[in-house]
């Protein structure tokens, strides 16, 4: 899909929105459940630059751009102290959740605004919402696949047994491998269903 140049300035704007709101909401929550970390960092912000890694939110997307795979970002790893996390595994399962789950209530409030704007909304207003609803919707269903480092891995990690908690560990451990394994081996068998998952918040959304 070709984009104006418009149009990829509202993608770029919204997608740094969504981004500084769901790592935001991570050091929010962790804040909340104890551990100051982050928040003494700096992360809990809506500055994009606070978030930006060179290496997960630049350089690996357009990687898999020129290898013809999809492209797929990340924002720099919000720091926890589990150590002084409430509930532990649970806390951090909370914590991890807050990210994606941002990114839903934010689709939820742009499909509400588009509907008030109606037809009489400007062009630009409009496809920022069509947008942030699409965004915001794809960042939460990606985010909660229960692989390491998504948020999802964290989901499964609080109920998991110990043999899967430890093999978890080491595949989080891998850090940008892991990524390149997901998205060249894991992810492709994935597409079909997230695809569908997604058309369907989409639909009910717009």
């Amino acid at each position: 899909m070709d984009l104006s140049a418009d149009q990829i300035i509202i993608v770029i704007a919204v997608l740094a929105l969504s981004i500084s709101v769901h790592e935001s909401m991570h050091s929010f929550v962790a804040y909340a459940l104890g551990d100051r970390t982050s928040h003494d960092l700096g992360r809990f912000s809506l500055n994009p630059l606070n978030h930006i890694d060179p290496l997960t939110t630049i350089a690996l997307p357009l990687l898999l751009i020129t290898l013809g795979a999809p492209p797929f970002a990340a924002a720099k790893p919000v720091p926890i102290d589990t150590t002084r996390l409430k509930w532990d595994e649970w806390g951090m399962a909370l914590v991890s959740a807050a990210g994606p789950l941002s990114n839903l209530a934010l689709a939820v409030l742009a499909s509400f605004l588009l509907r008030l704007a109606g037809s009489g909304a400007s062009e630009v207003l409009q496809s920022g919402l069509l947008y942030a609803v699409s965004i915001n919707v794809g960042l939460g269903i990606f985010n909660l696949i229960p692989f390491p480092p998504l948020d999802g891995s964290r989901l499964l990690y609080a109920i998991a047994p110990d043999g899967l908690r430890g093999l978890m560990l080491k595949i989080e451990q891998m850090g940008f491998a892991a990524i390149i394994f997901f998205m060249f081996v894991i992810f492709p068998f994935l597409s079909g269903t997230l695809l569908s998952v997604n058309k369907f918040f989409l639909n009910l959304f717009l």
